[in-house]
């Protein structure tokens, strides 16, 4: 699936121990705003605005969220998709974003926030994200560690563990109110979460020029049988024309988007096979 189509530049709180990493998501990607409210500053309502928690409630403002996903099947491909397939697009929508709410500022700074539903707001076609975040994890020699709010972790695993727990704090309620929509258990959702950890971190770090150290990073964390998380970050390499490397994954669930157009799978989907994968990729390298 293609990245969700957001907008406009970032900005934090002025002592924020992560708006430096929402700085330079948004000097690399201008789609998405990150807002940190402070402890005083009511989150946005109205105008397209919804909060995560009401998301995740499963009622009328998830009705309201999937209502937009299906008008843009419709005006994108002329077709209506069933309605596990927008939920599933409407989870991606949401959760590609939500998730660089935690990972950028570990791949950037090694800071590790936390933002339980109640916390995050989101108004999708502005690309606008309203954060009001709960503590963060560090590692003992971040000069962070000192400021209220900071959980010091002894080392790379423990903030890789944090990681881990951040994003199932976040997208979990939100699973759950999602899931019986898409007509997916728990297994296959949070194989789900785990492709948009990985997906969402890997393009933004190639726009940071730092493709391959983040797909270090993302190997370390997601290994497999790393509970809830379903699968591995799934990254291979395969040989172009002239044996240049180009980088790969699996998906370990599916974006459903076969079910619009079945002959343009996704390049990171098992359905495509490696000899279509070298084609595109070999072109999108070249362009």
């Amino acid at each position: 699936m293609s990245v969700p189509t957001l907008a406009a530049p970032a900005r934090g709180g002025a002592h924020s121990p992560v708006a430096d990493s929402y700085a330079r998501l948004a000097e690399v990607f201008s789609g998405l705003r990150v807002t940190e409210l402070g402890h005083e500053e009511q989150a946005p309502q109205g105008g397209g605005w919804v909060t995560a928690a009401r998301l995740a409630e499963g009622g009328a403002d998830l009705d309201a969220f999937l209502a937009w996903d299906d008008a843009q099947v419709l005006k994108d491909y002329g077709t209506r998709a069933r309605p596990d397939v927008i939920a599933s697009f409407g989870l991606h929508r949401y959760a590609w974003p939500a998730t660089l709410l935690i990972t950028i500022p570990w791949f950037l700074h090694r800071r590790v926030p936390r933002y339980p539903v109640a916390n995050v707001s989101f108004q999708r076609t502005l690309g606008r994200m309203a954060v009001r975040p709960e503590g963060f994890a560090c590692l003992p020699d971040d000069p962070a560690a000192a400021l209220p709010g900071a959980r010091v972790v002894p080392d790379e695993e423990a903030l890789r563990a944090e990681v881990r727990a951040a994003v199932a704090e976040h997208l979990g309620p939100l699973l759950d109110g999602f899931g019986p929509r898409m007509r997916r258990r728990s297994r296959a959702l949070w194989s789900v979460a785990t492709d948009e950890i990985v997906e969402g971190l890997w393009y933004i770090a190639h726009l940071l020029g730092e493709e391959r150290r983040a797909m270090t990073d993302l190997e370390l964390l997601l290994p497999g049988a790393t509970k809830p998380y379903v699968g591995t970050a799934g990254f291979r390499e395969l040989s172009g024309p002239n044996g240049e490397a180009l980088p790969t994954r699996d998906r370990a669930s599916c974006c459903m988007f076969y079910t619009l157009r079945p002959e343009d799978t996704c390049v990171t989907c098992p359905r495509t096979c490696d000899a279509e994968r070298i084609t595109r990729l070999s072109a999108t390298a070249a362009a």
